[in-house]
């Protein structure tokens, strides 16, 4: 799970309202041992130090996808990779700087340095191995431009073959879903308005760190639209540079933004020149992906997709001698996997398919920012238009007997009503959304379906009976630490219990007449 525990900056100042728990109508769901014990054996399989952290494109997490894929041969799904496979092999590159970057800024026919890794600091690139260009400046603001919100930070403004200057945030009053989505496609809504860079004006210094993202085979990146050739930030000082003579006072500025009032674009006075050298590595990691066929001759040929990312962090690489060296991430992410798991054994235990077809997909590269499912929604194995849902098993934490759980985003969908009416079977109820600064709707490997247009949510185990303390606990003690680990006391029959409630359902959406919906003028509905 990619989890920001600072939050947004700006965190969003109007959230939704938070409808309150709706009272379940049956006992709490007890799970039989059989199934406790199968989400313990893959948990304990998967978090075993022999996988190393499962690393993308290490040893381990191949060793991991090898095991998930027999595992959906002795349930007979059927694969559903590419050829014929149980895999899609998804292309990565990394890109480091190689210690070339070198900036001015020319005005009247004057150049000024600006210093690399104090002034300014560029993104490595992943398309060009060698950057040599100029290119004018225009600050947008916050660089925000959505038609169904009537924000425009780009009116009246060219910036057409410019770089452009954004401050960090997002405008004051927004839902945090909706926030945390526009922070993060500033770069896209950049290049559609024809930009070729975007600098954002940072706090502290800033630093050309390395960059992984997957390549398509036009040689694009994944999360860079093509025409961005400039990425990076420019640090207060750098930033004073810029704005010598500008309209606009830069301090003025971001005391207004951080107050969050808007302020007006304009045109930057000079030619930012840029020199920067990049080295590369490629490598490829799998998406797992199984099919259970369904049984309707008319809804067999529509999908519906549960999803958790096989990935983790690897291995500590300063560890010392004798010293623990393996970020297990047994609650993240092998817990969810398991529950990936658990929902296929119920479905083929029971006898009785699904009238729509399943795929069960467990996701590389989440931690690097969501990539194996981002290129997986870009390169579906099915057709995109037959995917009907999505339900992101992620981080579960069954370190208590949970009594709730919170579906990220299924408000804007019908996924929420179907989670609440099989959570009412279960002595289930469904909480809001305990950490809406956090803005986890787009967090995770639902949110690239969520773009495709694709209905999807993430599930949690929610804050109710006890669970706020042991969220708070792992987040401080554990996320994405070394003691994410099988020393945890891990209630594997609250685990077992999260596997039922997500095989319900999907059996729901499976079996439902019409598939699911974004709720009628939902932001998101769709996005794209």
């Amino acid at each position: 799970m990619r989890f920001h525990l600072l939050g947004l900056a700006p965190v969003a100042a109007v959230l939704i309202a938070a409808a309150p728990a709706a009272a379940p109508t049956a006992k709490l769901y007890q799970a039989p041992q059989a199934q406790a014990d199968r989400v313990r054996a893959t948990v304990e399989f998967l978090a075993d130090d022999l996988l190393e952290g499962r690393a993308t494109g290490k040893r381990g997490h191949e060793v991991a996808a090898v095991y998930v894929a027999s595992r959906f041969r002795a349930l007979g799904l059927q694969p559903a990779g590419d050829n014929g496979t149980w895999f899609q092999r998804v292309p990565f590159r990394r890109a480091t700087s190689d210690g070339t970057q070198s900036f001015s800024l020319t005005r009247g026919g004057k150049a000024e340095t600006l210093v690399a890794g104090e002034d300014i600091a560029v993104r490595p690139s992943l398309t060009e191995k060698e950057r040599d260009l100029s290119a004018g400046l225009v600050f947008v603001g916050q660089g925000i431009r959505d038609p169904k919100l009537k924000i425009d930070d780009y009116a009246g403004l060219d910036v057409r073959g410019k770089i452009v200057v954004v401050t960090g945030g997002v405008p004051a009053g927004l839902p945090s879903d909706i926030a945390s989505h526009l922070s993060s496609r500033k770069v896209t809504m950049a290049a559609a308005a024809g930009a070729i860079g975007v600098l954002e004006i940072a706090g502290g210094r800033p630093m050309p760190r390395p960059v992984t993202d997957w390549i398509d085979a036009r040689g694009n990146a994944g999360s860079t639209p093509a025409a961005i050739r400039v990425r990076g930030s420019i640090s207060r000082t750098g930033a004073e540079k810029l704005f010598a003579g500008a309209p606009q006072n830069l301090t003025a500025i971001m005391a207004a933004n951080m107050s969050r009032q808007p302020v007006r674009g304009f045109a930057l006075n000079g030619t930012l020149n840029v020199k920067a050298n990049s080295a590369w590595s490629d490598f490829t990691s799998p998406e797992v992906i199984g099919k259970l066929e369904g049984s309707d001759p008319k809804l067999r040929s529509e999908h519906v997709v549960l999803m958790g990312h096989l990935d983790h962090l690897g291995l500590k690489a300063d560890a010392k001698p004798g010293e623990d060296n393996v970020y297990n991430g047994a609650l993240d992410n092998a817990a969810g996997v398991a529950t990936v798991l658990e929902v296929a054994d119920r479905f083929v235990a029971s006898g009785a398919k699904p009238k729509r077809s399943l795929l069960f997909i467990a996701n590389t590269a989440e931690e690097m920012g969501l990539l194996g499912a981002s290129y997986w929604a870009e390169h579906p194995t099915v057709p995109v238009q037959s995917i009907t849902a999505g339900i992101d098993l992620d981080m579960p934490l069954p370190l208590y007997d949970f009594t709730d759980v919170t579906a990220f985003g299924a408000e804007h969908t019908t996924i929420g009503d179907t989670v609440a009416k099989v959570g009412r079977t279960m002595g289930i109820s469904v909480g809001p959304d305990p950490m809406p600064e956090q803005g986890i709707f787009t967090r995770s490997d639902h949110y690239p379906l969520v773009l495709r247009g694709i209905p999807a949510t993430l599930m949690f185990t929610g804050h109710a009976n006890g669970g706020k303390p042991k969220w708070d606990m792992f987040f401080d003690k554990n996320y994405h630490q070394l003691s994410d680990d099988l020393n945890q006391a891990i209630n594997w029959g609250a685990l077992a219990r999260y596997g039922e409630l997500n095989y319900r359902i999907a059996r729901e959406l499976g079996d439902a007449p019409q598939r699911a919906a974004w709720k009628p003028n939902d932001y998101f509905a769709p996005v794209r």
